[in-house]
Formats: structure tokens, sequence, C-alpha cells
């Protein structure tokens, strides 16, 4: 099996156990995200507690324990095709790189290695063909995250709407509307799964709906980009000052690869966090904006509603919850992904001691 299979698989078993793991951090992030709220709030009104213990503890009072796993099938569809897409096209990238590089150090062209903006371009191209490939799944994901929290508003509107009717209507009025207003509030979200979400996506926006937020999430792969390239050159040193001229090179523990990963994702999450968040408020249902003023057409839209209505702090909702969580997730798939391969690399070598031992035998 090719370095870039084995590394596409690698990093697909990876992902889906740093997705299982953290998914809870990842349902409510994406809430946080997608939530409004207005530019100018009054100290002590009306505030209420956003921390994401806060949150996780009132999703399992309103919804049970499935609201945390809310839309992880797809979910973990969807991480084992990007990453193992991801990978593969990364691995099959870098090979090349690092072959041309060799090519050019022997001519007395460079040292022999790949260079930092060559690392930060292989990351790009991988990542682009992933967001392309995988985007459909990523949309379905967030609507199945935030479903309850549109019906949400939803039935919050209808509320407003009937009270102002019950507050202008005769007694005669008053008593039809406000059994009306008992049986909305006694009203519960309605199921919603993959192909639930799939019609409702089809029947607002098409085809092209599953492809929605499509411009920041391309321009978001350099978030991969920049983690990888600061991976590989953390590791490329910290491998360089144990070994020193010795070849071949020792490996990283799994300890260390965990910690690389852990930084990596950190600067890269910091630098495109506001990119994400334009994303998820894109790809929801836009019911969660309970007015037009939070409801968008597009990127642009988007971006200057939130500067207009929110503040640029729209931009980092829920920054904190996704630090956590994509450092842990990123942490444990780097760690993961890289036992997995030395274990592919061990079963090779031993398969073929024992196909050596037993030709010889037969000799």
């Amino acid at each position: 099996m090719s370095s870039a299979a084995v590394n596409g698989l690698a990093g697909a078993g990876g992902g889906i156990i740093a997705q299982i793991i953290t998914y809870p951090l990842q349902a409510v992030n994406t809430r946080q995200q997608t939530e409004r709220s207005a530019k100018k709030r009054k100290a002590g009104s009306g505030a209420t507690d956003t921390s994401t213990l806060f949150q996780m503890l009132q999703l399992i009072q309103n919804e049970g324990w499935g609201g945390l796993y809310s839309g992880l099938k797809p979910s973990l569809f969807g991480t084992a095709a990007s990453q193992g897409i991801y990978y593969y096209f990364y691995q099959i990238l870098k090979n090349k790189v690092e072959d041309i590089a060799v090519a050019r150090g022997k001519k007395g062209l460079g040292d022999g290695t790949v260079g930092m903006l060559s690392w930060l371009g292989i990351a790009a191209v991988a990542g682009s063909i992933n967001v392309l490939l995988t985007s459909p799944i990523w949309v379905l994901v967030t609507r199945m995250q935030t479903h309850t929290q549109a019906e949400r508003k939803i039935l919050e509107s209808k509320k407003d709407l009937l009270l102002k009717e019950i507050s202008r209507a005769n007694s005669l009025e008053v008593t039809i509307l406000k059994d009306r207003l008992v049986r909305l509030e006694s009203e519960k979200p309605h199921p919603y799964g993959t192909f639930q979400a799939i019609r409702e996506v089809y029947r607002e926006s098409g085809i092209r709906g599953f492809w929605k937020g499509l411009v920041p999430t391309l321009i978001m792969v350099c978030n991969p980009s920049i983690q990888f390239m600061i991976y590989e050159t953390l590791a490329k040193r910290l491998q360089s000052k144990r070994s020193g001229k010795q070849l071949p090179k020792r490996n990283l523990t799994a300890m260390e690869v965990f910690l690389l990963g852990a930084i990596a994702k950190l600067g890269a999450t910091v630098v495109t966090y506001p990119l994400l968040v334009v994303k998820s408020r894109l790809q929801a249902k836009q019911e969660i904006g309970r007015n037009v003023m939070s409801r968008y057409t597009g990127t642009i839209d988007a971006i200057i509603k939130m500067v207009r209505y929110e503040g640029f702090h729209g931009f980092y909702k829920g920054m904190g919850t996704k630090i956590v969580q994509s450092v842990f997730a990123a942490s444990v798939l780097f760690m993961v992904k890289e036992e997995l391969v030395r274990l592919a690399v061990l079963l090779v070598a031993w398969s073929r001691t024992i196909l050596l031992l037993t030709t010889s035998k037969k000799r």
C-alpha cells in the first residue's frame, strides 16, 4: 500500500476517534457561533450565563444527552472522508515536493529540504480539494446541530405575535388566542435526521444550498495550512535538535506529537476563527435570526451585518470553546494518526518477513 493511502486511512481513523471524543463541545460551539446578540448591552440587564458548561447542561436538560450528539452520524462520515481525502492528497503532494527538493539539493540548489512556503502551498491545495468534495456533509451537520435552536426561535416569534394579538383583542378573542398560546407552548421540536436536513436544504436553495458558506470555507483552507506548516516546522526542528547529524532521524514520541499538534492547532484557530463563525451562520437555518437584520444572503452580507449590528466581538463568539475542542481534537488526531501509520509500517515489515521465511522454506 502506498504511503499516501496509509496516511489517508490513518488520518480518517484518527479523525473519527478525535471527533467522537470532542463532539459535544463542537455541538455547543456551533450554537454559540450562530446565536445573534445586540451590539450594546447594559451591564446586568438580562445577562445570561454563556459559559460552555452552563450551555451543555442546559442542552442536556432541554433535549437530553442526544442533544449533545445531534448530527454525529454525518459528522463521523464527514470527518472520515475529510481526513482521508486531506491526508491522501497531502501525502502525494508532500512526496513529490520532497523529491523535487532532494533533486535540487543534489544540483547544489538549496539544502535538499522543503521550505515553509512549500508546506503552506501543499496544505492549501490538499485543503481546497477536501472542501470542494466534502462541503455538503458539513452543511447538513451544521443544520442538525442548530435545528432545535432554529425551532425555538420560530416558536418564540409565533408567541410574540400571539401576545401582541391578545393585547389588542376583545374578551371573546382573548380566550381563543390564549388556547392557541397554550397549544403553542406545548409544542416540541419535530424529529430531525439526515434525510430531513437534505430535503430542507434542497427545498430552500436547491443543489447550491449544499455548498453554502463555500467562500469562507475555502478561505479557511489556510487553517490546516497554517496548522501543518507550524507542525511540520516544529517537528523538523525538534528531530534535528535531538538527532543532530545522526541518520536516520529519531521518530517523535506520541506525547511530543500530541503537544506539537496542540500548539499548531492553537495558532491556526486564533487566526481563522472569524471565518468559521461566518461559515456556520451561512450554513445554519436562517430562522435563527429573528429579524431581517440578522439573516444573511451571502458572505459579504453576513460580514457587514455582523459588524453593524453585533460589533467585532460577534466574530469571536464561542472561541474559547472552539480552542479547547479543536486543539484537543487535533492533538488526538495527530497522535492516533502517527501511531496507526507506525502500526501499518510494522505490519508491512512483519508480513514481508513471513513472506521471506515462507519462500526460503519452499526452496
